[in-house]
């Protein structure tokens, strides 16, 4: 099913990730679409009970949409290391502590691997896009980038675990390249243009 959005539409961004919610907004703003932060609408953090990025993605978006009365989407992503078994995974940000600190969430990947004594440092990012109409279920989108860690983190840029992931064919972190270009490269594009794929923007 062919998902319709008008240009100049407002979409509800279902996170209180201000990375998120930011990546997202340039990605659609090309399209004409609003963003409004679920933090603006004083919309809460539903509980993340589901067992992948799929699930859990599409219960902030249905929640959202439910609460406000409007079309939303909604990111979950994470950090996925090869030597251990898919970790962090949908915990990449619990990783941090209650202030959800990704200093610390990196540190602890750097712990892990170096107790396991591995010299593996292959990883993925993963991106489930929910977009949800208040009338209906969630229809998600998932993009995977792949690449290899480096420690200790490099870069300003970006948020989450950018600074010590190091995409295929690139020796820059996400951490160190320009928005534009992560952008382009990102988990988070290729979820969107499976579901640009499946989206009609009406002028």
């Amino acid at each position: 099913m062919t998902v319709t959005l008008k240009r100049g539409a407002r979409i509800v961004a279902a996170s209180h990730n201000e990375g998120k919610v930011r990546e997202l907004a340039e990605l659609f703003a090309p399209f004409g679409v609003e963003f409004i932060p679920a933090s603006r609408l004083g919309l809460p953090e539903p509980e993340e009970t589901g067992t992948s990025f799929a699930e859990n993605a599409a219960i902030k978006a249905e929640e959202a949409a439910t609460a406000s009365g409007m079309i939303a989407i909604a990111d979950d992503s994470g950090l996925e290391v090869a030597a251990l078994d898919g970790a962090p995974g949908i915990h990449s940000a619990r990783w941090g502590g209650q202030a959800k600190d990704f200093g610390l969430a990196m540190a602890r990947v750097h712990r892990e691997l170096e107790a396991k004594g591995t010299s593996d440092l292959r990883a993925n990012f993963t991106c489930a896009l929910a977009l949800a109409a208040p009338e209906g279920p969630a229809r998600v989108f998932e993009g995977k980038v792949y690449g290899t860690l480096s420690f200790p983190p490099r870069g300003a840029y970006g948020f989450g675990y950018d600074p010590i992931f190091v995409p295929e064919g690139y020796t820059q972190t996400f951490g160190e390249m320009a928005p534009e270009l992560k952008n382009e490269l990102s988990h988070r594009m290729r979820a969107f243009e499976k579901l640009m794929a499946a989206t009609y923007v009406e002028n």
